[in-house]
């Protein structure tokens, strides 16, 4: 195991509100490290519905939420978080002066504190049962979108008949050559202004209802797909790319056996300062419960600012922390 490295606060989760946890940490001088299953910060923003528009964030009309996150990041930028992506929390024990946080990749971080704003748990997708499939993982296949560029003069096939699917197939129908979308039934969970956008692009050919049958291709890369029907007739198409969208598995994982009282997939915490059952540990965002809680995101960012001066003054409690505004204080060059 590497030798331990320290900083004041863990974070575990890069979506949005742990984002906003760097930023308000590090505001009052305290070193973040962030912590997050997938293998880009955003969360279920980047995963799942990047180019969906936000209503509710302050200050915005609307904002795509993948535009939040590149916002985000900027805003924690200058306080330079150390970021451990695709990777979980494995453990996590008391110390004397803090916690002791070990990620499935065997680093070992020192904190005095830890933040988890992990949403509902770590994702991970939901793989359809192919045959080899893990052969042509982050080649050929794709379980989320990193850069639209990359499907650019593709044949891309979609699988999925959920938001991400119809979004990404009106999306990616603008750089891609061809878009197959597969789906098991002719219904949609989609907006009906996205299903209206996809039935009227001449470079969306749905094939429903249909499922996944086989993929064939070698070193990586898929040379077709072969799909089946309810009476098991199959076709077999040349696809370049598959991007299957069953949606995310949310699982808490080791966070539900460190003793702080979970129920429902949530964690209670109280209210003014977001601190669980467990002294130095909060919860902010998703899983933070308390009575009437509001999940929202802009609550979450509430909730960071809570859980960030409440540290501080654990961590200096002979001090007295004088309240400035960002317009006086500034940030760091």
């Amino acid at each position: 195991m590497e030798k331990p490295v320290k900083t004041d606060v863990v974070i575990i989760g890069a979506g949005p509100v742990g984002l906003f946890a760097v930023f308000e940490c590090g505001m009052l001088g305290l070193k973040c490290h962030v912590v997050d299953s997938l293998p880009e910060i955003g969360g279920q923003c980047t995963a799942l519905y990047p180019e969906k528009p936000i209503y509710d964030i302050p200050g915005f009309p609307s904002i795509d939420a993948g535009t939040l996150i590149e916002n985000l990041e900027k805003q924690a930028a200058p306080f330079n978080p150390q970021y451990h992506l695709g990777v979980t929390v494995s453990g996590l024990t008391k110390t004397n002066c803090g916690w002791k946080v070990i990620t499935s990749s065997n680093t070992t971080i020192e904190c005095s504190a830890v933040i988890i704003a992990a949403g509902a748990g770590a994702f991970g997708p939901n793989r359809p049962p192919l045959d080899g499939i893990e052969a042509f993982e982050n080649k050929s296949v794709f379980y989320m979108v990193k850069r639209r560029d990359d499907f650019k003069d593709k044949i891309v096939m979609i699988a999925g008949g959920g938001d991400s699917a119809i979004d990404w197939a009106n999306s990616l129908s603008e750089v891609a050559s061809k878009i197959y979308l597969v789906h098991r039934r002719d219904k949609f969970r989609a907006a009906p202004d996205s299903i209206e956008k996809m039935n009227s692009n001449p470079k969306i050919e749905k094939i429903i209802p249909a499922q996944l049958h086989s993929l064939a291709g070698k070193n990586g890369a898929i040379e077709s797909v072969t799909l089946s029907d309810l009476e098991g007739e199959k076709i077999t198409l040349r696809v370049d790319c598959l991007l299957p969208f069953f949606g995310l598995a949310a699982s808490l994982g080791p966070i539900a056996e460190w003793g702080l009282n979970v129920e429902n997939h949530v964690i209670p915490v109280n209210q003014q300062t977001a601190q669980t059952a467990q002294a130095g540990i909060y919860a902010v965002g998703d899983i933070a419960a308390y009575p009437h809680k509001l999940k929202l995101i802009l609550t979450g960012f509430a909730e960071s600012a809570q859980a960030a001066h409440h540290i501080w003054h654990q961590l200096h409690p002979n001090q007295e922390l004088h309240q400035e505004y960002s317009t006086t204080k500034g940030i760091p060059n």
